[in-house]
């Protein structure tokens, strides 16, 4: 080493910093880099994005690799800088130019390179692969017997090597990937995905039609009664049942009804109506949305009833019932509707149907009513009041404060309801 100029010495270690900045720059931007953005690379034939994710395959041997280059740069750096500090200064310069060396490759070796790595692990690692491609092969070895020491150390200390799919996602972990999607995904788009997300977190109860509000045909009224119904109603679907709605003898989709009502009203029987019904779909009360999504496409069916554990009639469901709650209301918006259940009033309450449910009030007004328990607002009442009030009342349940202002045998049929964050 005497005999080599310092020239020659200052040289290669410059050439030992910037490798050990190259191996410490691809062991950043490798560990950085999103994962499902490179499968996406790579499945469109990004020859950079295939390297790297065939890198990763191993990430212990990629590691193992990328820390054998480090180290063996660093260490020669290290035996390097103390040659030239010895022959500069003697012996007194071992401990400069140690300290020299530190503050150099934390600078220039470990902190830039790593925090360049991670405002552009893309870059950086496609560019690395290309060297560390070959480099594995070559030393390979090396890397096995390394990792093969490494693994038999963890395994003293009980942890176990298996290697698990890091690539995985958890439902609320994907939820958080679209939220933070941002300006990358249209607002009305992002919100789809979001509530098809939020399909599994609930049930074909919390969005079905009560029996009570179901539009049918009874057979048991006479037959004038019914074609009148037929020619009057908004729906495409009507159940037909005797007396009451447990008794379903099918659904009749009034596209059939023309079959037996181009002729006199007169000649129209009941038998008719049930000779060119469906036979009825029935499904529990307690089947998540995204499955019964899925039933629907299978049985090829639109409308379903919902029965209870007893096999009692709950309601309907139907399958725009169930995109609406990924898409948004078909209908016509809320504010234009006459009918309408959530009507904002002019003190800034809203006056509510009791009949509505929890969940469109919440998705409506972005509030956040309870819906662990009761399905409509009238429910939730009931359940706090735990009977029905002789008079008009007010009560708070959260930080929403109450005043009923119409009441039935029944239910409260309507009430006002402002959210106030000092309620305690």
């Amino acid at each position: 080493m005497n005999d080599i100029p310092l020239e020659a010495l200052f040289g290669i270690l410059l050439g030992l910093l910037v490798l050990s900045g190259f191996f410490s720059s691809s062991e950043t931007a490798m560990m950085a880099i999103n994962r499902y953005r490179l499968k996406h690379l790579s499945k469109k034939g990004d020859k950079g994005a295939q390297r790297v994710e065939r890198l990763l395959r191993r990430p212990d041997r990629l590691i193992g690799l990328i820390l054998i280059g480090n180290n063996l740069a660093n260490n020669f750096a290290a035996a390097l800088t103390t040659i030239i500090a010895i022959r500069l200064m003697g012996d007194s310069g071992v401990a400069v130019g140690g300290f020299v060396l530190t503050l150099v490759m934390l600078v220039f070796a470990e902190v830039t390179p790593k925090t360049v790595a991670t405002l552009y692990p893309e870059r950086i690692s496609f560019f690395a692969s290309i060297i560390l491609r070959p480099l594995a092969f070559v030393l390979a070895p090396a890397v096995m017997l390394v990792n093969g020491i490494a693994n038999g150390v963890t395994k003293l200390f009980g942890i176990d090597k298996a290697h698990t799919n890091i690539e995985h996602l958890a439902p609320e972990e994907l939820r958080t990937v679209v939220d933070e999607a941002g300006s990358l995904i249209p607002d009305q788009h992002q919100g789809m995905l979001l509530n098809i997300l939020d399909l599994e977190k609930s049930t074909v109860e919390d969005i079905m039609i009560p029996r009570n509000e179901v539009e049918g045909l009874d057979l048991d009224e006479d037959v004038s009664v019914l074609l009148h119904k037929i020619r009057t109603s908004e729906y495409t679907r009507l159940p037909i049942y005797r007396g009451d709605l447990n008794e379903v003898a099918g659904i009749l989709h009034l596209r059939n009804s023309a079959r037996f009502l181009n002729g006199d009203d007169n000649s129209v029987s009941k038998a008719d109506f049930q000779a060119h019904a469906d036979e009825p779909y029935f499904v529990p009360e307690s089947t998540p949305l995204h499955t019964q999504l899925m039933n629907f496409q299978q049985q090829k069916c639109r409308i379903a009833l919902v029965v209870n554990e007893y096999g009692e009639v709950q309601g309907i469901v139907t399958l725009e019932d169930l995109l609406e709650e990924i898409v948004g209301n078909f209908t016509t918006n809320i504010a234009e509707d006459e009918d309408q259940d959530i009507i904002p009033q002019e003190d800034g309450q809203y006056k509510i149907h009791g009949g509505t449910f929890i969940r469109d009030i919440n998705r409506t007004l972005e509030w956040s009513l309870p819906t662990d328990g009761p399905k409509t607002l009238n429910g939730l009442a009931m359940e706090y009041l735990e009977n029905i009030p002789d008079g008009n009342i007010s009560f708070t349940i959260e930080h929403y404060l109450f005043e009923t202002i119409e009441i039935t045998d029944k239910m409260v049929a309507w009430f006002k309801v402002k959210m106030d964050e000092k309620i305690q």
